[in-house]
Protein backbone atom coordinates (compact mmCIF):
# COMPACT_ATOMS: atom_id res chain seq x y z
CA UNK A 1 0.00 0.00 0.00
CA UNK A 2 1.25 3.72 -1.02
CA UNK A 3 0.43 6.54 1.12
CA UNK A 4 -1.32 9.18 0.00
CA UNK A 5 -2.70 12.24 1.61
CA UNK A 6 -5.12 15.12 0.24
CA UNK A 7 -8.00 16.60 1.77
CA UNK A 8 -10.72 14.11 -0.03
CA UNK A 9 -8.68 11.07 0.81
CA UNK A 10 -6.09 9.55 3.75
CA UNK A 11 -4.02 6.37 3.14
CA UNK A 12 -1.16 5.08 5.41
CA UNK A 13 0.29 1.99 5.47
CA UNK A 14 0.34 0.50 8.82
CA UNK A 15 3.15 1.78 10.93
CA UNK A 16 3.59 4.65 8.12
CA UNK A 17 4.78 8.50 9.13
CA UNK A 18 4.19 11.24 6.70
CA UNK A 19 4.77 14.86 7.29
CA UNK A 20 4.52 17.41 5.53
CA UNK A 21 4.48 21.29 4.88
CA UNK A 22 0.94 23.02 6.18
CA UNK A 23 -1.44 25.47 7.59
CA UNK A 24 -3.23 25.40 10.62
CA UNK A 25 -6.41 25.18 8.22
CA UNK A 26 -4.98 22.61 6.39
CA UNK A 27 -5.01 20.80 9.04
CA UNK A 28 -8.47 21.44 10.76
CA UNK A 29 -9.65 20.27 6.72
CA UNK A 30 -7.69 16.46 7.25
CA UNK A 31 -8.89 16.14 10.67
CA UNK A 32 -12.59 17.56 9.64
CA UNK A 33 -12.31 15.05 6.79
CA UNK A 34 -11.22 11.97 8.95
CA UNK A 35 -14.34 11.88 10.41
CA UNK A 36 -15.53 10.29 13.71
CA UNK A 37 -12.17 8.02 13.96
CA UNK A 38 -8.76 8.16 15.22
CA UNK A 39 -7.08 6.76 12.17
CA UNK A 40 -4.23 8.19 11.14
CA UNK A 41 -3.16 10.01 14.37
CA UNK A 42 -2.37 13.98 12.99
CA UNK A 43 -1.12 16.01 14.87
CA UNK A 44 -0.06 19.82 14.14
CA UNK A 45 3.04 22.06 15.01
CA UNK A 46 5.82 24.32 13.54
CA UNK A 47 3.73 25.12 10.00
CA UNK A 48 4.30 21.24 9.52
CA UNK A 49 1.36 18.16 9.90
CA UNK A 50 2.58 14.92 10.77
CA UNK A 51 0.11 11.44 10.06
CA UNK A 52 0.88 8.51 11.61
CA UNK A 53 -0.95 4.91 10.85
CA UNK A 54 -0.60 2.69 14.25
CA UNK A 55 0.50 -0.86 14.48
CA UNK A 56 -1.69 -3.50 16.45
CA UNK A 57 1.30 -3.12 18.97
CA UNK A 58 0.56 0.47 19.34
CA UNK A 59 -3.05 -0.19 20.39
CA UNK A 60 -2.23 -3.24 22.49
CA UNK A 61 0.45 -1.52 24.82
CA UNK A 62 -1.63 1.54 25.29
CA UNK A 63 -4.82 -0.03 26.48
CA UNK A 64 -2.63 -2.48 28.83
CA UNK A 65 -0.69 0.67 30.28
CA UNK A 66 -3.95 2.71 30.18
CA UNK A 67 -5.98 -0.54 32.36
CA UNK A 68 -2.81 -0.32 34.75
CA UNK A 69 -2.80 3.26 35.71
CA UNK A 70 -6.78 2.68 36.32
CA UNK A 71 -5.87 0.18 38.31
CA UNK A 72 -3.28 2.21 41.02
CA UNK A 73 -5.72 4.81 41.08
CA UNK A 74 -8.66 2.85 42.08
CA UNK A 75 -6.22 1.26 44.48
CA UNK A 76 -5.10 4.55 45.67
CA UNK A 77 -8.37 5.59 46.06
CA UNK A 78 -8.08 8.55 43.69
CA UNK A 79 -10.65 9.95 42.01
CA UNK A 80 -9.77 10.09 38.07
CA UNK A 81 -11.39 11.13 34.64
CA UNK A 82 -9.85 9.53 31.56
CA UNK A 83 -10.13 9.81 27.63
CA UNK A 84 -9.64 8.37 24.79
CA UNK A 85 -9.29 9.35 21.78
CA UNK A 86 -8.86 13.28 22.34
CA UNK A 87 -7.56 16.05 20.74
CA UNK A 88 -5.93 19.15 22.16
CA UNK A 89 -5.49 22.23 20.05
CA UNK A 90 -3.96 25.43 20.40
CA UNK A 91 -5.20 27.62 17.33
CA UNK A 92 -2.70 27.88 14.62
CA UNK A 93 0.22 26.89 17.09
CA UNK A 94 -0.21 23.19 18.17
CA UNK A 95 -3.00 19.98 17.38
CA UNK A 96 -1.96 16.40 19.00
CA UNK A 97 -3.98 13.25 19.87
CA UNK A 98 -2.36 11.55 23.08
CA UNK A 99 -3.23 8.04 23.31
CA UNK A 100 -4.47 8.35 26.90
CA UNK A 101 -5.36 11.60 29.32
CA UNK A 102 -5.59 11.09 33.10
CA UNK A 103 -6.79 14.12 35.11
CA UNK A 104 -5.83 13.48 38.57
CA UNK A 105 -5.84 16.40 40.82
CA UNK A 106 -7.94 18.49 38.14
CA UNK A 107 -10.56 16.07 37.88
CA UNK A 108 -13.39 18.40 38.92
CA UNK A 109 -12.06 20.65 35.22
CA UNK A 110 -12.87 17.59 33.38
CA UNK A 111 -15.86 15.97 34.79
CA UNK A 112 -19.41 16.02 32.79
CA UNK A 113 -17.30 17.97 29.84
CA UNK A 114 -18.15 17.33 25.90
CA UNK A 115 -15.04 20.01 24.98
CA UNK A 116 -12.47 21.57 26.88
CA UNK A 117 -10.50 25.10 26.23
CA UNK A 118 -6.90 24.22 26.35
CA UNK A 119 -6.43 27.79 26.57
CA UNK A 120 -7.80 28.75 29.56
CA UNK A 121 -8.56 25.30 31.40
CA UNK A 122 -6.42 23.13 32.92
CA UNK A 123 -4.65 20.03 30.90
CA UNK A 124 -4.41 16.85 31.78
CA UNK A 125 -2.45 16.05 35.04
CA UNK A 126 -1.15 12.85 33.07
CA UNK A 127 -0.98 11.44 29.44
CA UNK A 128 0.19 8.43 28.37
CA UNK A 129 2.20 7.81 24.80
CA UNK A 130 3.27 4.92 22.93
CA UNK A 131 5.63 5.60 20.45
CA UNK A 132 6.41 2.38 17.78
CA UNK A 133 7.13 4.53 14.68
CA UNK A 134 9.06 7.55 16.51
CA UNK A 135 6.03 9.61 15.98
CA UNK A 136 5.96 10.84 19.74
CA UNK A 137 7.68 13.72 21.47
CA UNK A 138 7.58 14.66 25.24
CA UNK A 139 7.88 18.03 24.15
CA UNK A 140 4.81 18.28 21.84
CA UNK A 141 3.41 18.87 25.39
CA UNK A 142 5.54 21.65 26.41
CA UNK A 143 2.43 24.65 24.82
CA UNK A 144 -0.11 22.90 26.98
CA UNK A 145 1.90 22.57 30.06
CA UNK A 146 1.03 18.80 31.16
CA UNK A 147 2.70 18.26 34.18
CA UNK A 148 3.54 14.69 33.85
CA UNK A 149 4.32 12.67 30.46
CA UNK A 150 4.57 9.04 30.33
CA UNK A 151 6.86 7.79 27.05
CA UNK A 152 6.90 3.75 26.25
CA UNK A 153 9.69 3.61 23.41
CA UNK A 154 11.95 0.50 23.10
CA UNK A 155 10.05 -1.87 25.68
CA UNK A 156 10.56 0.76 28.07
CA UNK A 157 8.86 3.47 30.03
CA UNK A 158 10.26 7.06 29.80
CA UNK A 159 8.57 9.16 32.81
CA UNK A 160 8.98 13.28 32.53
CA UNK A 161 7.73 15.95 34.53
CA UNK A 162 7.78 19.28 33.69
CA UNK A 163 10.04 21.28 35.66
CA UNK A 164 9.56 25.26 34.60
CA UNK A 165 9.59 25.15 30.58
CA UNK A 166 10.97 21.83 30.30
CA UNK A 167 10.23 18.46 30.51
CA UNK A 168 12.84 16.59 32.94
CA UNK A 169 12.83 12.45 33.00
CA UNK A 170 12.21 11.10 36.36
CA UNK A 171 13.10 7.62 38.03
CA UNK A 172 9.35 7.61 39.46
CA UNK A 173 6.28 8.93 38.65
CA UNK A 174 4.25 11.76 41.28
CA UNK A 175 0.83 9.68 41.23
CA UNK A 176 2.31 6.71 42.25
CA UNK A 177 5.86 7.75 44.14
CA UNK A 178 5.64 4.27 46.04
CA UNK A 179 5.25 2.04 43.44
CA UNK A 180 7.66 1.08 41.24
CA UNK A 181 5.65 1.39 38.25
CA UNK A 182 8.29 -0.34 35.58
CA UNK A 183 8.26 -3.34 37.18
CA UNK A 184 4.56 -3.21 37.46
CA UNK A 185 4.39 -2.09 33.53
CA UNK A 186 7.21 -4.56 32.44
CA UNK A 187 5.28 -7.72 34.38
CA UNK A 188 1.81 -6.75 32.76
CA UNK A 189 2.99 -6.37 29.11
CA UNK A 190 4.79 -10.18 29.47
CA UNK A 191 1.99 -11.60 30.86
CA UNK A 192 -0.32 -9.87 27.85
CA UNK A 193 2.05 -11.11 25.65
CA UNK A 194 2.54 -14.80 26.99
CA UNK A 195 -1.50 -14.82 27.71
CA UNK A 196 -3.72 -11.76 27.15
CA UNK A 197 -4.18 -8.59 28.67
CA UNK A 198 -7.12 -9.81 31.32
CA UNK A 199 -4.77 -12.33 32.73
CA UNK A 200 -2.13 -9.72 33.07
CA UNK A 201 -4.35 -7.19 34.76
CA UNK A 202 -6.17 -9.89 37.27
CA UNK A 203 -2.11 -10.41 38.17
CA UNK A 204 -1.80 -6.85 39.11
CA UNK A 205 -4.99 -6.80 41.20
CA UNK A 206 -3.72 -10.11 42.89
CA UNK A 207 -0.58 -8.84 43.83
CA UNK A 208 -2.29 -5.40 45.26
CA UNK A 209 -4.53 -7.16 47.07
CA UNK A 210 -1.86 -9.29 49.01
CA UNK A 211 -0.36 -6.06 50.30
Amino acid sequence: MFALVSPDKIQLPPGAVVRLPSTWQYYQILCQNRGDGSIPRIKYQNREVILMSPLPKHGRDANLIADIIKVLLDFKGREYDAFTPVTMELPEESGIEPDYCFYIENWQAASGKDRINWTSEPPPDLVLEIDVTSYSDVNDYLPYRVPEVWLWRKKRLFIYVLEGTEYCLKDDSKYFPDINIHEVINRGLEITYQRNTSAAIRDLKASLGSQ
